[in-house]
C-alpha cells in the first residue's frame, strides 16, 4: 500500500449535471487491486471465471469485498472497520477503526488523478486494459504504467467498488464503481466516470481496491 496525503478533489456526476468538492484525509491505498490468489489465501474461494493468481478478483459484489476487509483485518490482528447488517446488503464504517476497508469514491479520484488534471493520468494504451487492447479479458495486475503516485490499473482491467451509496433517493442501496474494465470502450475509463450497481450483485468485470484509515 501507498501513503496517500491529504487534499481535495471535485466529483462530478454527469447523469445529474452536479459537481462537488470533497476534503481527503491522508490515508494508505493499495497498489494494485486484490488478486484472485490473494483473495482464495483470505477466504478459500475462487469466484472469478477467469483463472489466474496474478489476476484481479472479479465476480465479488460490494458484500462480498466487505467480508474480504473483515476477515483480512481480523488475520492480521486489526480491528475490523466494518460490521455487516443483517440484511445481507449493508455495513456500518468505524472511520476509527485501522483495519482494511474500500476506499470512498472521492479518495478513489484522489489517487487515481495523483495530481494530474485530464480525464485520464497517461495514454489509454499505456496504463489501462480496455476494450480496444485487452483480447476481451482481464490481465494481471501492475502490466500497464502506473499513475505519478504509483499505483497500477485504476483504469481499466476491472471495475472498483467503492464504499459509497451512488443515490439514495434514485437508486435506494446502490453502491458506487469506478475505473471502467477490460470489456469498456475508451469513454468509460476515465477518472470522473461513475457507474453504480446493487451491492449482492456479482460481475465479471469488477473487482475491489483495499483503502486503511490512518492514525489521526
Amino acid at each position: 500500500m501507498v501513503t496517500v496525503a491529504a487534499g481535495q478533489v471535485t466529483l462530478s456526476d454527469r447523469r445529474t449535471e452536479r459537481r462537488w468538492s470533497v476534503g481527503v484525509a491522508a490515508y494508505r491505498l493499495g497498489v494494485v487491486p486484490v488478486t484472485q490468489g490473494w483473495y482464495a489465501r483470505v477466504t478459500g474461494e475462487r469466484p472469478s471465471t477467469t483463472r489466474g493468481d496474478r489476476l484481479p478478483v472479479e465476480g465479488v459484489s460490494w458484500v462480498d469485498a466487505v467480508r474480504f476487509c473483515v476477515a483480512l483485518s481480523r488475520q492480521e490482528g486489526l480491528t475490523p472497520a466494518y460490521r455487516l447488517h443483517d440484511d445481507g446488503e449493508g455495513a456500518d464504517w468505524d472511520p476509527s477503526a485501522d483495519g482494511y476497508r474500500l476506499p470512498t469514491e472521492a479518495e478513489w479520484e484522489y489517487a487515481c488523478r495523483a495530481g494530474t488534471t485530464g480525464p485520464r493520468y497517461g495514454p489509454l494504451d499505456e496504463i489501462a486494459w480496455y476494450r480496444d487492447n485487452s483480447g476481451e479479458r482481464p490481465h494481471p495486475v501492475a502490466g500497464r504504467t502506473p499513475n505519478p503516485w504509483g499505483l497500477y490499473d485504476l483504469l481499466g482491467n476491472v471495475w472498483e467498488w467503492c464504499w459509497d451509496v451512488y443515490d439514495a433517493e434514485v437508486y435506494g442501496g446502490y453502491r458506487v464503481l469506478r475505473g471502467g474494465g477490460w470489456f469498456d470502450e475508451h469513454w468509460s475509463c476515465r477518472a470522473s466516470v461513475r457507474r453504480r450497481s446493487h451491492p449482492t450483485l456479482r460481475i465479471d468485470d469488477v473487482g475491489f481496491r483495499l483503502a486503511r484509515s490512518l492514525p489521526r
